[in-house]
């Protein structure tokens, strides 16, 4: 069941959009040589209880993952791109280090995600980061009232292309309102014109990730990380969005970030 959102409860959703980029950008400013990534878990855990907020990812146990989530944030490195266990590593120089959050305040969520280099960063590794930002942008800029889900996809699939990144559609993007995952799957690729009418209220968590040669995945044995096949680089960008009369409301921009 698709919930299209009033005005009021998208405002709700940007005060949790907005400690979500909080988090991320308090995140990515810690993450340097040296850390390790369980320090930026308890760091993100300290801030969500401070708050008063909910993880959404603590005890999340969905089809595809192996037993209840257990940490409030996903940090993947390098090769892997998507629910990041936490565990025991010390980031070293050109790591490529991704961080994913979902936080839920007084009863309304909201996800989003960024890749950070962590010390010296390689050429093709901030272009992979930067396509994913602009694949992104392309999304929420498509994601306009007429236009239909396809074209959603088919703007972060033009990106791709254009980079000469593969596109995995298994995981994509995503509705989000009262929980972190609604009704609507929204691959990173499709064709322009398909798919249902995008309407005022819709609220979409939109997140292209790309790896730099292939579009199939791995799991790691914790039955989480998912990691690119071939073991290329990845990264991935998402924010939040909630579809208005004119162009998309952004719920999750972190300061220094344009504002749509």
């Amino acid at each position: 069941m698709i919930e299209l959102k009033t005005p009021v409860e998208i405002d709700r959703m940007h005060v949790t959009g907005r400690f979500v980029a909080e988090i991320l950008t308090e995140v990515g400013r810690l993450a340097d040589v040296g850390v390790n990534l369980m320090d930026l878990e308890h760091h993100a855990r300290g801030m969500i209880k401070r708050r008063g907020a909910e993880s959404c990812y603590w005890d999340y146990a969905p089809s595809f993952g192996k037993g209840p989530f257990r940490n409030v944030i996903c940090l993947s490195v390098n090769d892997a791109v998507l629910h990041g266990l936490p565990h025991d590593y010390v980031l070293r120089d050109g790591d490529v280090l991704t961080a994913d959050l979902a936080v839920s305040i007084d009863g309304w969520a909201a996800d989003s995600a960024r890749t950070v280099i962590v010390g010296t960063p390689a050429e093709e590794d901030l272009r992979i980061v930067r396509a994913t930002e602009e694949a992104l942008e392309a999304a929420i800029e498509a994601a306009r009232p007429g236009n239909r889900l396809g074209d959603i996809s088919a703007a972060i699939g033009a990106v791709a292309r254009e980079y000469g990144y593969p596109v995995n559609t298994e995981f994509g993007g995503h509705g989000i309102g009262r929980t972190m995952h609604e009704d609507l799957h929204v691959p990173n690729k499709g064709a322009p014109g398909r798919g249902m009418k995008l309407r005022p209220g819709l609220t979409l968590a939109l997140e292209p990730w790309f790896a730099r040669t292939t579009d199939r995945i791995v799991y790691d044995p914790d039955g989480w990380t998912i990691r690119s096949a071939d073991g290329s680089r990845t990264a991935h960008s998402e924010h939040t969005v909630a579809v208005t009369e004119g162009a998309a409301r952004v719920l999750t921009r972190r300061e220094g970030e344009s504002n749509t």
